[in-house]
């Protein structure tokens, strides 16, 4: 639980606000239909809202629900607050200047990606996020969005880097793990002296920062647990009372997966990746090995 709802991030507060209203429907064995019936909504609002998906809550929606729950003047005060947080702050990605070239979906990734304590991934295709070099980005935009304004590239590539501060952050710096295919030391974006500045990049930060951990799955490894795509696990403050949840991606859509025996499943995965990887300092060597082909 937040013990200072002033000093929670809008990301935060929502997700903490949406757990704790859908702990209280269940508590009354409610539906969402009887909900929202009762408060004539969508019953997609309600979903949205106990997920935590809403940009901002409106207060006085959280005071009608706090009346059908019968909350105690304590729990409505602190609900209320959250909503508040929601209305009065905002992620800096929610500015007028990012807003227009971010995708929902991403916006959406963002909140999470900034509040989590931990955050474990498995990529099969390109350098993740966190650990980009700018140069790597600009050329991965640079395919990725054919026909976009140098200016609208310069903002998304300005927000990348933006993200990686949660790797730097003074307070609780995010702890981060990635597993990477081989094929992501191999595969040349831009040129090869890109990746190798690229791949030097990563080592760098491995070996400069205790909160960041790179692990190589080799192509001797075979079939592996992560073969059906790149995901996210991410872990939340133990203040906050959340369960982990799984963040998945494609061309089409993103979304989050918040179902225990799905979340348990990623989990799983990432730690039979962690397994079957290259161990910490086996995979620094194999990235220098990568560096060195590059040259060729």
């Amino acid at each position: 639980m937040i013990t200072d709802v002033e000093a929670g991030t809008p990301t935060l507060c929502r997700l903490q606000l949406g757990n704790e209203l859908r702990a209280l429907r269940i508590a009354l064995d409610l539906t969402a239909r009887q909900v929202c019936k009762k408060l004539i909504w969508s019953p997609s609002k309600l979903s949205r809202l106990e997920a935590g998906e809403n940009s901002s809550v409106e207060p006085a929606e959280i005071m009608a629900l706090c009346e059908i729950y019968g909350a105690d003047p304590e729990l409505r005060a602190k609900l209320v607050g959250y909503a508040a947080v929601t209305k009065t702050k905002k992620d800096w990605w929610q500015s007028a200047e990012y807003r227009p070239v971010i995708q929902p979906g991403a916006k959406a990734f963002f909140g999470l990606e900034s509040t989590a304590t931990v955050l474990q991934t498995y990529e099969a295709e390109f350098v993740p996020g966190l650990l980009q070099t700018e140069a790597y980005i600009r050329a991965i935009y640079k395919r990725a969005h054919a026909g976009m304004s140098p200016y609208d590239v310069d903002k998304l590539v300005t927000i990348r880097t933006t993200r990686q501060e949660v790797l730097h952050r003074k307070k609780s710096p995010l702890k981060y793990t990635a597993i990477l295919n081989e094929a992501v030391l191999r595969r040349v974006i831009g040129s090869p002296g890109l990746m190798r500045e690229q791949l030097a990049h990563i080592v760098h930060l491995v070996e400069s920062r205790p909160n960041v951990r790179v692990q190589v799955v080799p192509y001797a490894a075979g079939v592996h647990p992560g073969m059906n795509g790149t995901f996210f696990v991410l872990h939340f403050p133990e203040r906050a009372a959340l369960k982990p949840l799984v963040y998945l991606e494609n061309l089409a859509a993103a979304w989050v997966i918040r179902q225990d025996d799905a979340i348990e499943r990623y989990e799983d995965a990432f730690a039979d990746l962690s397994a079957l990887a290259a161990g910490p300092q086996e995979s620094l060597n194999l990235i220098r090995t990568a560096i060195e082909e590059h040259r060729t």
